[in-house]
């Protein structure tokens, strides 16, 4: 009798891009959230550097700073196209911060058991 094998695990990369992917419009996650909700507790500065060398299309612009700020350099093209995205999306940003209490993503138990892949 031949046992089928589990498939393998997603790699951390692909976990956090998994997350990233489920963020809805209108709202804002932290970069240590992503990190926790992909399995990876204290790994923020990964999920910052699979945003900066993925090639995938995500919504890059709705990961803010733990406070709600926006990391890039104020004045900078980036941190104008961050918030100009948010803003689109019916997200205010103020002096470079968005207050997370309001506009911050908190999935559900039912979103973490059926959307994510691991």
């Amino acid at each position: 009798m031949r046992m089928e094998s589990a498939p393998a695990p997603l790699n951390k990369v692909a976990r956090i891009e998994a997350i990233l992917a489920l963020i809805p419009a209108g709202r804002v996650v932290s970069y240590g959230q992503v990190a926790d909700l992909a399995g990876l507790p204290g790994r923020a500065r990964l999920v910052g550097k699979v945003l900066r060398e993925t090639d995938k299309m995500l919504p890059w612009h709705r990961v803010l700073g733990a406070a709600g700020t926006i990391s890039l350099p104020k004045g900078s093209a980036g941190f104008d196209r961050q918030a100009g995205l948010l803003q689109e999306e019916g997200v205010p940003v103020i002096g470079g911060r968005v207050r997370m209490r309001e506009w911050q993503w908190q999935p559900d138990l039912a979103e973490l058991l059926f959307l994510l892949p691991f």
